[in-house]
């Protein structure tokens, strides 16, 4: 089987470098992999982006040696499986917020009897090998979400459950649990002493920490700071910023005024 590098750093001590996909369509997947990352995720909780979607996506980052995760819509073991099986080498699993909810999670991405994974492997027996069930268990990374206010009030019974690899962090949801505004590279002091916390609880139970961030001053910070699994950067937000900035270097010109919400 194809070893998961992600997993494989982790091992090693090492830190992963990630980027987000919320763009349903295969060639910016294509083009975000050849950009240097370790890993990339596909999100199908927030992004425009579905099943029929995911597949080719997947597909597209198989072109390099970027890990492939998925972040599913909710903790629902069918759509789980189903992404493990087109070649997701890692589910990321939002608003994880107890114990039971961490391992429902876990079963889902082991087959028994660690878990409850059904078999059926399609399209990652071609992305993985032949010999993808009697690895998958090591292989596959089941990452949940520490975002909402009984998963930081019970953040220890989660990230001591057994099979979970790694804890993210959600910054703008982990803000609203707070009573904070949802804001992304967060340097408000309650925010910042939670996300320590859920680091010291991570490194406590031997698992990875991973957070969400929009700039590489904050993916800097947190890989600093010893979390593992830090995502830099996001197609869309990364097109749109792009441009922004070209516009406003531009002189003798004035850009469009955008639309009103729902005019032409």
């Amino acid at each position: 089987m194809r070893i998961n590098r992600v997993k494989q750093l982790w091992r090693e001590g090492r830190p992963a470098v990630g980027g987000w996909l919320s763009i349903p369509h295969c060639l910016p997947a294509e083009v975000m992999a050849h950009t240097g990352l370790d890993w990339l995720c596909i999100d199908m909780q927030h992004g425009c982006i579905d099943y029929a979607d995911t597949v080719p996506m997947l597909t597209a980052i198989s072109t390099t040696g970027v890990t492939p995760f998925v972040r599913v819509p909710w903790n629902e073991p069918a759509m789980i499986m189903k992404v493990l099986d087109a070649g997701a080498y890692g589910v990321i699993v939002p608003m994880v917020s107890n114990r039971a909810e961490a391992e429902r999670a876990v079963a889902a991405c082991r087959y028994p009897p660690a878990g409850m994974r059904s078999n059926g492997p399609n399209r990652v027996l071609l992305y993985a090998g032949a010999d993808y069930q009697k690895h998958a268990n090591a292989q596959i990374a089941c990452v949940v979400m520490i975002e909402t206010p009984e998963g930081i009030a019970k953040l220890d019974e989660i990230v001591s459950t057994p099979g979970v690899d790694a804890a993210y962090i959600g910054p703008t949801d982990l803000a609203l649990a707070l009573g904070l505004p949802p804001v992304m590279d967060n340097d408000d002091p309650q925010h910042v002493a939670t996300v320590n916390r859920i680091l010291d609880a991570c490194n406590r139970h031997g698992i990875v920490a991973g957070i969400h961030t929009s700039s590489s001053k904050f993916t800097q910070r947190y890989l600093d700071q010893g979390f593992r699994m830090v995502m830099l950067g996001a197609d869309r937000i990364a097109m749109a910023n792009f441009m922004k900035a070209e516009v406003a270097r531009l002189t003798g010109w004035k850009p469009l005024a955008p639309a009103a919400a729902g005019g032409y």
